[in-house]
């Protein structure tokens, strides 16, 4: 059960942000190991990026991507959130005295985040590729040309098998961890503090959760951002005949060469959507997971009062 939760949460939310996902991965694609200056700007600022995309493949193109990117929240987020809710049952992420402990959040969050990114890699891949696809003169990065979801699996996997689906989770597996704990972290510490000190967070429980999750989603952006962008990089570049990557041979590699090529500057290509994102995708993420949570603690005393009672 904390797994469907955790996994219908974070569909809701992602339906909402999916627009932000495009937009986030045409800026982190543009400009890919080239020095500031020297190439062709297609999306000048966060605002102008909805309105270039929109104009040159239609305003439906801002949800490109979004049936695997779905599928990936219901895996990464079911895995997830359903493995911290599992703990957070047991008392694994609290101190003797019920306080919220950071060191075991931080340890939970991150196997919990590790385990879910790889479960649903291969979506995630597609969805990548699906969302960087666009017309000619806004194009950013390589271009993969899959029709659906289903046909970008089934051509990967026919090209170079099980491994295929699973290129680039090198990356998303550290962007997956560091996001998960900080995250985590960041939401319930900044929660329970809020419900602690203020009379106002303690009466509204959503207000709280709001708040909290507002919080916790500048953490992600200034921690995830440089990770999130080496993942998408690796994600989305061309392979050779053997599935080798045309640009990056790994995680460090992908590091270094950002670096060199685009300096800081290229780490935090997509900050403000990503942050654009991360906080309504927290915040809806974190309400609905609380409001499932509610229902299901609801549920179950009453399923426990009518056995008391019969």
């Amino acid at each position: 059960m904390e797994f469907l939760i955790g996994g219908a949460a974070a569909i809701g939310a992602g339906i909402f942000t999916n627009p932000l996902e495009v937009v986030k991965t045409r800026f982190q694609l543009q400009g890919e190991l080239q020095a500031r200056g020297l190439y062709a700007v297609h999306y000048k600022n966060f605002f102008h990026a909805f309105y270039a995309v929109a104009k040159a493949d239609g305003i439906l193109a801002l949800q490109k991507g979004l049936v695997p990117a779905l599928w990936y929240q219901l895996f990464l987020n079911g895995v997830r959130l359903g493995t911290y809710q599992f703990a957070e049952k047991r008392n694994w992420t609290f101190n003797k005295d019920g306080s919220t402990s950071a060191v075991k959040c931080v340890i939970v969050g991150a196997v919990a985040g590790c385990a879910g990114a790889f479960s649903g890699s291969p979506f995630y891949l597609v969805k990548t590729h699906l969302q960087a696809q666009a017309a000619s003169e806004v194009a950013v990065g390589h271009q993969h040309g899959h029709s659906s979801m289903t046909k970008g699996l089934v051509t990967i996997f026919k090209q170079h098998g099980i491994t295929g689906l699973y290129r680039g989770v090198m990356g998303a597996m550290p962007r997956a961890a560091i996001g998960s704990a900080t995250q985590l972290v960041t939401f319930e510490s900044s929660k329970e503090y809020l419900a602690r000190e203020y009379q106002v967070f303690q009466e509204y429980r959503l207000f709280n959760t709001f708040v909290a999750s507002m919080i916790g989603g500048i953490v992600i952006a200034i921690c995830m951002t440089p990770f999130d962008v080496v993942m998408t990089r690796l994600y989305n570049q061309g392979v050779d005949s053997k599935g080798r990557g045309l640009l990056y041979n790994g995680v460090p590699d992908c590091f270094v060469k950002i670096w060199k090529n685009e300096g800081l500057h290229g780490f935090y290509k997509g900050f403000v959507p990503s942050y654009a994102r991360l906080g309504p995708h927290t915040v809806l993420c974190y309400v609905f997971w609380d409001a499932l949570k509610k229902l299901e603690s609801d549920y179950l005393n009453r399923k426990t009062t009518d056995i008391v009672h019969s």
